[in-house]
């Protein structure tokens, strides 16, 4: 008879997120047997009650690592609440047969969807758009511990530490440091010729800007779906998991990991796919 892990009410029903860290962290984790044998279930019958067993054996992991976000001044039943986001993705995503217990493939989603909320809700404006400047906010936030500005020597020492440049590192502690400016005046007091959407000026309204814009428009529409369709299937995969996802995507060991081969292997294919869509891209920029 297979045991079947409690329905465990929303946080607010119990009463208190304290209440709730108490009643996941009394959930019985999985055995090594049944975590596979739920995994399968899921996988080849689309088993809901076993993604739910999964799911539940291992929100205490989300609760664990959101803990480790709580310097960053956001609510921690929020980073709870997007780090569980992250552990369905990776329920939903998790192949029992790789040989990789589920608690080290969720690590990365639990992460990644917890990186990606702090992104967009410490600052009004986006600090970091590419996945070098997502890196280097979350290390540099953590090297630094308070709000303080890295003076010119320890920006050296940080970007020799990080294997960055040491302009990038003062860059970004000055995006960290600055606060939201408002574009229009808040009041009738404020002076309305100094607000910066008096002298903002909008460089893409000339024809020539609107014909540039409207090519890369195609390009990262159509044109990048076409030039898409020409890799096969693995190539494929690894390009748009690495490059266009919403979440970072995962890193070279783990898709290495998802198709049993060499780190560097994925590397390989990566790189041949990358410089076959800049060819495709190329001639289809030159044929607008």
């Amino acid at each position: 008879m297979q045991a079947t892990l409690p329905l465990l009410p929303l946080p607010n029903a119990l009463g208190s997120f304290e209440a709730y860290v108490t009643a996941v962290n009394r959930l019985p984790m999985l055995t090594p047997d049944e975590e596979l044998r739920l995994s399968r279930a899921l996988r080849d019958h689309d088993d809901l009650d076993a993604a739910r067993q999964l799911v539940m054996s291992h929100l205490r992991l989300v609760v664990s690592i959101a803990r480790n976000y709580s310097g960053y001044g956001l609510p921690q039943p929020d980073l709870v609440q997007e780090g569980n986001i992250g552990l369905m993705k990776a329920v939903k995503r998790f192949d029992p047969e790789r040989g990789v217990r589920l608690v080290s493939f969720a690590m990365h989603w639990i992460r990644a969807e917890i990186h990606e909320y702090i992104l967009r809700n410490w600052r009004l404006v986006k600090l970091a758009t590419t996945k070098a400047q997502r890196k280097l906010f979350f290390n540099l936030r953590s090297l630094k511990g308070d709000s303080r500005a890295v003076s010119a020597s320890d920006a050296e020492a940080i970007a020799r530490k990080l294997d960055v440049r040491t302009e990038d590192v003062l860059d970004m502690d000055l995006r960290m440091s600055g606060g939201d400016i408002p574009l229009e005046p808040l009041g009738e007091d404020d002076d309305a010729g100094m607000a910066p959407i008096q002298y903002l000026a909008d460089e893409a309204s000339g024809p020539e800007a609107q014909i540039t814009l409207a090519q890369r428009a195609h390009l990262g529409g159509e044109g990048l779906q076409a030039a898409l369709s020409t890799l096969d299937p693995r190539s494929r995969h690894i390009v748009e998991s690495r490059w266009l996802s919403d979440d970072g995507g995962p890193t070279l060991h783990e898709l290495a990991a998802e198709y049993g081969v060499s780190a560097e292997r994925i590397r390989q294919i990566e790189s041949q796919a990358m410089k076959k869509l800049r060819t495709v891209l190329e001639a289809e920029a030159a044929a607008i």
